[in-house]
């Protein structure tokens, strides 16, 4: 911010005297972020040198700025200073693709473990009826694979019901049908400023806005979400909120109790997309317990169990809303694999389910661990159990989280930049990077390796080097 403009700002002041000093300041700052005068991550003076600036004390200085705080409008960090966060949008239909690249499973190299797994799919089709599973069948999946769907739903939720389950072909693809059966048209769906990149993939294709709730380290704001839903445009609240991608955020309890005591005030169905609960031991309460006729509860087994195997299981609010749901699936996807349900079924009723979770958490245990010791802890966001962590970068780096994505890419560390993320224009510093996929832990420590030392070189004498 320069001279001139904070001498524009002292002479509004004098004009409007009438009006407390704290507010107008927030008001000009405001204004200049929807003028374009401020653009994101612009510096501002600081307390002292404003007060010098405009002619007030030192008081009205901060209170003006936790003003413009409360509004979204700026952040402060503690010895750097504050600065315009930009204007808050909503994403509009965009064209062109989306950061899709995947955050893949850890796939545990115990011996044991893949034989069970493959003995146990040897023996649904020793077992069954082939041709029982090449035939069409109604959309949500037949009695037998819901039984054990609902044994998989009862480890999260208190009060599952079987004639509110459906069985669909993913998560991914339960998501476009509830957006096609929730959402009209020129409404919005509320999602956080930091939210999973298929979900901007799946407006984009359906024409959809999001509107970007301010988050912090718990999750969504719920003023931010009671403010959207006051103006009256807003269909559907959309969460990911146990080890939230990116984050690993798990929305703490009385987070999750204002944000459904502001949908249920205003009647905004919850859309609950739980994919990664499983692999967490920490006590969760799903908003589907909370607000239960509102929540579309959603989890599958591709975080558990392997992509390959794309199965999701939805808890519709009530019995009439699983027929509309299915109707919109059917749709779409004709029906979920008869084969791929039976596999997951014989999985969950036998244990393997059971073991397979069990070895993937404990090696991402142990590859968060070291994550911890080569990066340290203050850099990082994880949970244990999980595949991805969330890596803050510090401004000494002078790394773009871009390039830097793409130069860890290049040498085999699976990282994706905030901005993939981002539905507010305003990226963090920081990226995803998945320790999951076919690597071995040896791997994974030695691209750590290679992680910690490219972040600590300044960029352009990386860049120097090549």
């Amino acid at each position: 911010m320069n001279e001139t403009e904070l001498q524009r700002w002292a002479k509004t002041l004098e004009k409007e005297k009438g009006r407390p000093a704290y507010l107008l300041i927030a008001d000009l700052i405001d204004e200049d972020v929807e003028s374009g005068r401020f653009q994101a991550r612009d510096r501002l003076p600081t307390l002292r040198d404003l007060a010098a600036a405009l002619g007030i004390n030192y008081t009205t200085a901060a209170r003006a700025y936790n003003e413009a705080k409360r509004r979204g409008l700026i952040e402060s960090h503690p010895g750097s200073g504050s600065f315009v966060k930009g204007k808050t949008v909503s994403l509009g239909p965009v064209k062109g693709g989306y950061e899709m690249t995947m955050n893949l499973l850890i796939e545990p190299a115990i011996p044991t473990l893949i034989e069970q797994v493959r003995d146990s799919a040897i023996a649904v089709l020793a077992q069954r009826d082939l041709y029982s599973l090449l035939r069409y069948q109604s959309f949500g999946g037949g009695r037998h694979d819901r039984e054990a769907a609902l044994i998989w739903l009862d480890r999260r939720l208190s009060n599952a019901r079987l004639e509110q389950v459906l069985i669909c072909p993913g998560i991914h693809s339960a998501l476009v049908g509830l957006m096609t059966q929730l959402v009209l048209p020129g409404q919005l769906v509320c999602v956080e400023s930091l939210v999973y990149p298929g979900m901007k993939a799946i407006a984009a294709q359906l024409g959809l806005t999001l509107h970007s709730l301010e988050r912090d380290m718990h999750g969504p704001l719920p003023r931010a979400f009671e403010e959207a839903c006051k103006k009256g445009r807003v269909a559907v609240l959309y969460l990911n909120p146990t080890i939230h991608n990116p984050t690993t955020t798990t929305i703490p309890l009385s987070r999750r109790q204002s944000l459904a005591d502001v949908a249920l005030r205003y009647s905004i169905p919850i859309v609950e997309d739980d994919a990664y609960t499983m692999l967490t031991n920490e006590p969760v309460t799903p908003f589907a317990d909370l607000a239960p006729e509102l929540t579309y509860y959603i989890t599958g087994t591709a975080k558990c169990f392997g992509p390959g195997l794309r199965s999701a299981f939805l808890h519709a609010p009530s019995k009439r809303q699983a027929q509309r749901v299915a109707g919109a699936m059917r749709a779409l996807s004709v029906m979920s694999s008869p084969l791929t349900d039976a596999l997951v079924t014989a999985w969950i009723m036998d244990g393997t389910a059971e073991m397979m979770l069990k070895a993937v958490c404990n090696e991402g245990a142990a590859r968060l661990k070291l994550a911890e010791k080569y990066l340290g802890r203050n850099r990082i966001s994880g949970a244990k159990g999980a595949f991805h962590l969330w890596l803050k970068l510090s401004k000494a780096s002078n790394w773009n989280p871009s390039e830097l994505a793409v130069h860890l890419r290049s040498v085999g560390v699976s990282a994706v930049a905030s901005a993939a993320f981002s539905t507010d224009n305003n990226p963090p510093e920081a990226l995803r990077v998945c320790y999951g996929g076919p690597i071995s832990r040896d791997t994974w420590e030695e691209g750590l390796q290679q992680l910690a030392d490219i972040i600590d070189q300044p960029a352009f004498l990386l860049s120097n080097t090549h």
